[in-house]
């Protein structure tokens, strides 16, 4: 199984989000975090700057939405051109209708749970995504500790993903270090995000540390 890294953009320098860009090129995606500071305290990005960053990236758009209303904002980001629009399963009033328009629109469409969520009703629908997000802690800040009671949850998505035969990638979010990361790609995941542990030290550096830890 072959691990993607993508780190995310919430911890790196806001005023100079294009340099920050080339400094992950060698990765395989970015993880851009778009937070409402409703369905999530935080506030972070809208539609023009992921519109921007697309147009900037060395690397493919991974966009991660924390937004209420994901029915109506999620077939918007996918018109940016990210290669994958994100949104939260407890957001979705039709998470099967919006991951449809995801990809309507040209973006692989995933849905995110959070540690709470169950994951079952997503698993029973599994044609209908490209990626299933396994939140690792609560959505909304950066920074936080791994929490390791959500691996139950992502080793069964990895055993409905492996029984279906599909291409679906399985995304772990929170808390993802070179310490942490043997234990989710152990479990299951095949894409990892990590922020602070990315943009906390030399980017390429870091990333190499995520891919060799992933390998062991």
């Amino acid at each position: 199984m072959s691990v993607r890294i993508s780190p995310s953009i919430l911890s790196a320098d806001f005023a100079n989000l294009e340099r920050e860009l080339h400094r992950i090129a060698d990765a395989d995606l970015v993880h851009v975090d778009v937070m409402d500071g409703h369905f999530v305290p935080n506030l972070t990005l809208g539609l023009p700057v992921v519109q921007r960053l697309h147009e900037v990236s060395p690397l493919p758009l991974d966009v991660h939405l924390m937004v209420e209303d994901a029915d109506r904002w999620a077939p918007r980001y996918a018109e940016t051109g990210a290669a994958s629009v994100t949104f939260s399963a407890e957001a979705a009033a039709d998470p099967v209708a919006t991951a449809r328009a995801v990809r309507g629109n040209g973006s692989r469409a995933a849905v995110a749970v959070k540690p709470g969520t169950d994951v079952e009703p997503y698993l029973r629908t599994l044609d209908e995504f490209d990626m299933i997000l396994v939140m690792t802690v609560e959505p909304g800040f950066g920074g936080q500790s791994f929490q390791a009671g959500t691996m139950p949850k992502l080793r069964r998505a990895r055993e409905a993903v492996d029984a279906s035969g599909l291409d679906v990638w399985l995304e772990v979010d929170g808390g993802i270090t070179a310490e942490t990361a043997p234990t989710a790609v152990a479990v299951g995941a095949d894409v990892l995000v990590a922020g602070s542990a990315v943009f906390g030290g030399e980017p390429a550096e870091r990333i190499a540390a995520l891919r060799a830890a992933a390998a062991r």
